[in-house]
């Protein structure tokens, strides 16, 4: 058994602690609280944990995501598993023409640096925190559907069927958090920008010419307010994204088929009509479906009065565009900050507890937000290009 830091603070002695959602800041939490002897199970929907398909690789930041893991005694076990170069990346013009490339400048190793970003796959980001946590302290299968009060805690019920008693409940639920609803009324708003999701298998093969562009790293392509989006997973799978501006039913309302690579193929042709052929292989060899999602953010000045067995974190809290890297750190950063505030004596009680967090944790969000809504609309406007290499520097 592995010692713990801390001593348990008086007021989740006993506690039965529930956090609804296995994603990195969830399970991040459980890590961090059972770690200081905290009674936590995690109830996640997925049916085990080889149930989810992963996206594109997470980009972890020093201060947020890296300090959640130095604090959760898991670096060298991320050492082992993160994708030394896959951070590196080339921004280029619709053409494909190569307008910056870090690819000789940056070490694939420098965790001393504050500005070192090491990428790691969704999958063994997965796996290395599950491995961390006591036996069965997950609950697969366990989608949330309703909760309701009970004694001083939340008796919770599952689609299967089954319902868990909780004395403190976490929402870790991501963006359409079923237990958001209990705890403020507040809803996100439209960014203006929807990005189109296409995966590939075995790049390599299927995409020779954007494998070697890739290089083992990222691609930003800017060109007439539009962008192509991607980088490599560590299979040798990749994922792209068309991001463009448009309004906020597109996805459903468009009409096309996402199951039919000719008709995707042709919309980008039309769409993007300036780009080269070049990109074309994507479209043509894309798994099927394609996944249209708008992207929304939290208002950036939200507030609600903190309850004395209820929280959030992550995407349920503050979801936000991805345009600044901070969604999954974000996430991290908060079960850091809950872990510290929940386990802390010096409070009177948990609701000031759970109060002193929640004030922090909209505050940061909120500026990362607006760190990514303002990036957003700069990767997506006239000069797009220009901009974005005199924001990393390139000119």
């Amino acid at each position: 058994m592995e010692l713990m830091d801390e001593v348990v603070a008086k007021w989740i002695q006993n506690k039965q602690i529930a956090i609804v959602g296995g994603g990195p800041g969830g399970l991040t939490l459980a890590r961090l609280l059972q770690l200081k002897g905290a009674n936590v199970k995690v109830y996640e929907r997925d049916f085990n944990k080889d149930a989810r398909m992963v996206g594109s690789p997470l980009d972890m930041h020093e201060g947020s995501g890296m300090a959640a893991l130095r604090k959760a005694n898991l670096l060298s076990e991320f050492k082992k598993n993160f994708r030394p170069g896959a951070d590196k990346m080339v921004i280029v013009n619709e053409r494909a023409e190569i307008f910056f490339s870090d690819h000789e400048t940056k070490p694939d190793e420098d965790f001393d640096s504050e500005h070192f970003r090491p990428e790691i796959d969704r999958g063994p980001l997965r796996n290395m925190l599950l491995e961390s946590l006591q036996l069965k302290t997950v609950v697969w299968d366990s989608h949330l559907i309703s909760m309701e009060k009970q004694n001083v805690g939340w008796l919770l019920h599952f689609k299967s069927g089954s319902s868990a008693y909780a004395d403190i409940v976490i929402a870790a639920d991501g963006a359409n958090s079923k237990i958001r609803p209990y705890i403020t009324d507040v809803k996100a708003f439209y960014s203006g920008i929807t990005m189109l999701e296409g995966n590939i298998y075995d790049a390599k093969k299927a995409t020779p010419h954007i494998y070697k562009l890739l290089n083992g790293g990222k691609i930003m392509a800017f060109g007439n307010t539009k962008n192509l989006l991607m980088g490599l997973k560590g299979n040798g799978d990749l994922t792209f994204y068309a991001s463009f501006k448009t309004d906020e039913n597109w996805a459903a309302n468009s009409g096309l088929d996402y199951y039919d690579k000719t008709q995707m193929l042709a919309w980008f042709k039309e769409e993007y009509s300036e780009w080269s052929s070049i990109w074309y292989e994507l479209f043509e060899d894309a798994a099927t479906p394609f996944i249209g999602r708008p992207i929304y953010c939290m208002p950036l000045n939200q507030n609600w009065e903190a309850q004395p067995n209820l929280t959030m974190l992550g995407d349920a809290a503050h979801v936000m565009p991805p345009f600044a890297g901070e969604g999954a750190n974000m996430a991290m950063l908060d079960a850091l900050e809950l872990s510290q505030c929940l386990c802390n004596e010096n409070f009177s009680e948990i609701q000031t507890a759970i109060a002193s967090y929640e004030n922090q944790m909209r505050k940061r969000a909120a500026e990362a937000a607006q760190q990514s809504l303002e990036n957003g609309d700069r990767m997506h406007s006239a000069g797009a290009l220009e901009k974005m290499l005199a924001f990393f520097g390139a000119k």
